[in-house]
């Protein structure tokens, strides 16, 4: 299994790569990486966000547990919204609370797909062949505004906004995320504790059934959904996701979005968005 970062050097350029033993060892693209021969010290490197996707595809209703707590069928095709790019932060970047919206934020941690190829209409085969790796995802949530219209339930609107698609901290490729579990833990109290093999889609499925409602590009991301224990942030918490093998994800809840954001935030993230 490997593990791959995106960072940024001193002189704001955007670093993909390998890791290995403290250093990064640089690689171009997604699609059969190229090294390019270059190793840098992690300590010379800011942590980003460890891809830039074009759009996140983020599923609902994807584990059995949850469904049946909900009491609602599971589903015969992938059920998804779009993340926005905008929404992507990476792990230690803060989540800022809109600053019109007082109401609850929620936390759902999760795994994600990375997708390495071009898909459209892929077969299973090709959907496991199109998936570089996988990483942590916390599809942040403003509940409040899920039922605000009872016309229309505004499922984008209450989770695109900027910085409510937290990313990281790395990519593990080769990662068997069968045996794995995903444990979100909000200020140090453990609220989520699920196994991914609870999933109602497989990782191939996703990627072959999404593929045949729109083209998935390199970088893109699937959130495969989460299950039992999803909670409320409060302001000032800390939201960590682990998946052993792939790290801990960290983000914590913030002052509201109008007030001036850190350089190393999501305004750095948007500038870098068309970097692998």
């Amino acid at each position: 299994m490997d593990t791959w970062m995106r960072l940024m050097a001193n002189d704001g350029s955007i670093v993909f790569g390998r890791v290995e033993n403290g250093y990064l060892h640089e690689y171009e693209g997604l699609d059969q990486p190229v090294p390019t021969g270059a190793v840098l010290s992690l300590r010379a490197l800011t942590p980003l966000a460890p891809c830039a996707p074009g759009k996140v595809v983020a599923l609902w209703n994807n584990f059995h547990a949850l469904a049946l707590k909900l009491e609602k069928p599971v589903p015969e095709h992938p059920l998804f919204l779009i993340k926005p790019a905008e929404s992507v932060i990476g792990s230690g970047v803060p989540i800022r609370r809109p600053a019109h919206y007082a109401g609850k934020i929620v936390f759902e941690g999760e795994l994600g797909i990375v997708i390495g190829k071009r898909c459209r209409n892929a077969s299973l085969a090709e959907a496991e062949d199109a998936i570089f790796g996988y990483t942590i995802v916390n599809d942040v949530t403003a509940a409040g505004l899920l039922a605000e219209n009872p016309h229309f339930p505004q499922w984008c609107r209450a989770k695109g906004f900027d910085t409510f698609c937290c990313l990281g901290p790395a990519i593990a490729s080769g990662f068997d995320w069968r045996s794995a579990r995903v444990v979100t833990r909000l200020d140090g109290v453990e609220r989520q504790n699920y196994p991914l093999e609870d999933m109602v889609f497989t990782p191939a499925q996703q990627v072959s059934l999404i593929s045949q409602d729109l083209t998935l590009e390199p970088g893109d991301v699937i959130a495969c959904g989460t299950s039992l224990g999803v909670g409320s942030i409060g302001d000032g918490a800390t939201v960590e996701v682990a998946i052993e093998g792939i790290g801990t994800l960290v983000n914590a809840l913030g002052s509201r979005s109008g007030d001036a954001q850190d350089a190393s935030g999501a305004d750095r993230e948007r500038q870098s968005a068309t970097a692998v």
